[in-house]
């Protein structure tokens, strides 16, 4: 899983493709699947495919032509579903992207009870046979409580929905359940705001590099982008399931940690028990 939030369009080639452990390389062990999101005039344009992605040329194209402040990508082990188009992250609805790393072990004996916390109107939306589609409609019949999907929704708002989320999904699939608790990290954007919980599965992030190799071309140069930030503000976001190699510094996430950027490019972490804290240093 990969999430990438800038102040300026940048290509995720290398980290989708070229990187000696990039997501596509990753795929080797995710062989069921890929999709890549990416927002052109704030509108997401999402490409997924049920191939291996390392052996895909489709995803080495995609990789290659995608610039945008935002990019949102998945590779898929199946752990729930078929090996179909449908059930390949990352999901859309609306502005929405959602991908989920994880699984709920018992989510066939579930499926009945998770579905009835989604709003009927947009139960019907659901395509594909997954857990993770499963749990992005409860994410956003979470969201919905605040204002309708297509308003504008805060990141303190997105945050709540993902704690409300995750805990409506573990009271419902951990209750009486002597099996491997849910594993729900999950990465949402609409584009402008960004953020992402680790619910079990490794989830890493960074916003700064040692030294960025474009500092002297850079016009958005800022002291963010080589150290942590004393603003509270950062350039870039970056999110992903492993440190991927080259000069980013990779924080990694507590379980329970929630991590993100608002639509001004302000950090904010905060865990799934406590209310929103906005930090300003890693």
């Amino acid at each position: 899983m990969f999430g990438f939030r800038s102040v300026i369009k940048s290509q995720v080639h290398r980290s989708l493709v070229a990187a000696d452990n990039a997501l596509g390389v990753q795929s080797g062990e995710h062989p069921d699947g890929w999709g890549v999101a990416y927002y052109i005039d704030g509108a997401p344009h999402i490409t997924r495919s049920p191939a291996t992605a390392v052996s895909d040329q489709l995803f080495h194209r995609v990789s290659g032509v995608v610039s945008s402040e935002t990019v949102l990508a998945h590779v898929r082990k199946a752990t729930k579903g078929e090996i179909t188009v449908l059930n390949c992250h990352p999901f859309q609805y609306g502005r929405w992207v959602f991908a989920h790393n994880g699984d709920i072990a018992n989510f066939d004996d579930k499926r009945t009870e998770l579905l009835s916390h989604i709003a009927p109107r947009l139960r019907r939306f659901i395509l594909g046979d997954t857990d993770s589609e499963v749990v992005f409609y409860i994410f956003l019949s979470q969201l919905s409580a605040f204002a309708e999907l297509s308003e504008r929704i805060s990141i303190d708002q997105v945050n709540i929905a993902l704690r409300e989320t995750v805990a409506l999904v573990r009271n419902v699939c951990d209750t009486d359940w002597e099996g491997e608790a849910a594993l729900l990290t999950l990465l949402v954007t609409d584009g402008h705001l960004m953020s992402a919980v680790q619910g079990g599965k490794d989830l890493f992030w960074s916003t700064y590099k040692e030294k960025c190799a474009d500092r002297d071309e850079c016009p958005n140069l800022s002291p963010e982008c080589e150290a942590p930030t004393q603003s509270g503000f950062v350039n870039h976001l970056v999110l992903s399931s492993e440190p991927l190699h080259g000069e980013n510094v990779w924080i990694p996430l507590k379980n329970g940690e929630i991590v993100g950027v608002d639509r001004r490019m302000q950090l904010v972490r905060t865990d799934l028990d406590r209310q929103n804290l906005k930090v300003i240093d890693a």
